[in-house]
């Protein structure tokens, strides 16, 4: 048999290296395609159940068991589109529905939904963060005009944090409740504010940018870490709090639009896609937040 040059070997070795490192990180969590191209949420419940909006068509939300089987949770209100959806400590929980102009909120062991707030001046409102008291904060981007809002959100009332931002989209609060961190899908900047118990915001610092593609849903770690979904890029990429690249995980689908924490010991990172209408999993550095 005749080998090729030695140099050709050691440039195709280089090749398949890099294809390697740029392979997908990640599994399938669900088949694909059972949701629409809006899924979003998802959020993990204290059993271990995963909820993600639009199974199916839109207007759901999909409740998906540990070994990645998804059933239909609820129906929303007519009209109605879920977007991000958040857990507080008892165990009810918040979507985000933009089409309504509401936060709506089912109790634990129930079915029935309410709507927690709204505000008819809002956008639309997108992702939620709720912090270790339960509060909760919505972005709130209009993505016509590139521009967005940041609120809190209080039974019966949207309370204006900030206006006239732009597109406003992943939001998170830290681990001890200090932080709170919101991304700009457009203009491809994360914002971080000081967080006082009150649920005020100060000192608006810029934490991290980028040059291309954009960003979407971001969820923290119980050390601090920040991860952020690239949309467009396919990646997921690790910040510490200090603003320092960790990780990048490359994922099988595009335009991640959001993730959770879940799974054994609470370390799996479950991640939906919008260009495969599924959930991708990885595990992460360390568990999620509580």
């Amino acid at each position: 048999m005749k080998f090729p040059p030695l140099k050709y070997t050691f440039f195709s070795f280089l090749i398949i290296v890099g294809m390697t490192r740029l392979a997908s990180q990640t599994k399938d969590f669900t088949e694909p395609n059972l949701f629409t191209s809006g899924i979003e949420g998802p959020a993990t419940d204290s059993q271990g159940y995963i909820y993600a909006v639009n199974f199916g068509e839109e207007g759901t939300i999909g409740k998906v068991d540990q070994k990645g089987q998804v059933e239909l949770f609820i129906k929303l209100p007519e009209g109605s589109i879920g977007n991000g959806i958040r857990f507080d400590r008892k165990g009810d929980m918040y979507i985000a529905d933009y089409n309504g102009h509401n936060i709506l909120k089912v109790s634990k062991n129930l079915k029935k939904i309410d709507v927690f707030a709204h505000e008819q001046n809002a956008n639309q409102p997108n992702d939620l963060a709720i912090g270790p008291n339960d509060q909760i904060f919505a972005s709130d981007p209009n993505w016509q005009n590139n521009t967005g809002n940041l609120w809190r959100v209080e039974e019966g009332q949207f309370v204006l944090l900030e206006k006239n931002m732009g597109t406003t989209n992943g939001i998170e609060v830290s681990p001890d409740g200090n932080r709170l961190y919101v991304n700009e899908s457009v203009q491809r900047k994360i914002w971080v504010y000081d967080l006082n118990e009150k649920g005020e915001i100060s000192n608006k610092k810029m934490f991290y940018t980028f040059d291309d593609f954009g960003l979407d849903g971001m969820r923290c770690d119980e050390e601090g870490n920040l991860y952020v979904c690239r949309y467009g890029a396919g990646k997921v990429i690790i910040l510490s709090p200090n603003g320092k690249l960790l990780q990048t995980i490359i994922l099988k689908g595009k335009n991640p639009t959001n993730i959770t924490f879940g799974g054994v010991k609470n370390q799996q990172c479950f991640v939906t896609l919008a260009d495969r209408g599924c959930i991708e999993e990885f595990k992460a550095i360390f568990p999620g937040r509580q």
